[in-house]
């Protein structure tokens, strides 16, 4: 028996495949306070967000790396990351929806805008699973949220972060 992939499928695949690569290293695209975006890199300067005092930047979540325990791949979390765990915090970022819908209760934040519908514009280090006590307005501008911040370190889709009991902030 044939099997026949359709044209717009095998277009996505190869675009994703190529792209998965750039997606497997820890990646912040959020320019420090007043400084610009380096040459070729992969945003222009007008959609960093800028850290805000009081805010978790995603260069502190950035901070974490792979490493092989028990024949698994786990994250090691930097003391600074570790110590956000269980603690209200407050964060900045891009939604991804999950649900239909223009009022989301979850939802992934994530650190730069996203550009294609069928991946994801970062690693787990620039994403963070929202779950909020209310629905949030879908919207393409970045949004603020304050809940409490959890270290996911064996989630089944590979997350590291989860934002519980969240609510926007205006």
């Amino acid at each position: 028996m044939k099997h026949h992939i359709s044209i717009p499928f095998a277009a996505v695949a190869a675009f994703c495949a190529i792209l998965l690569p750039l997606h497997l290293e820890a990646v912040t695209p959020v320019a420090p306070s007043g400084a610009s975006a380096a040459p070729g890199s992969l945003l222009p300067p007008s959609q960093f967000l800028p850290e805000r005092a009081g805010f978790t930047s995603w260069r502190t979540l950035a901070q974490v790396e792979l490493v092989k325990r028990n024949n698994k791949m786990t994250p090691n979390f930097a003391p600074v990351i570790a110590a956000l765990d269980g603690k209200p915090s407050r964060v900045q970022g891009f939604m991804i929806p999950l649900d239909i819908g223009d009022n989301q209760r979850r939802f992934l934040l994530v650190a730069a805008p996203p550009h294609c519908s069928f991946c994801l514009p970062a690693g787990p280090d620039s994403m963070i699973e929202i779950r909020a006590k209310q629905g949030v307005r879908y919207r393409f501008e970045a949004v603020s949220l304050a809940g409490t911040f959890q270290l996911l370190k064996d989630d089944p889709a590979g997350l590291y972060y989860r934002l519980i009991d969240a609510t926007p902030l205006e």
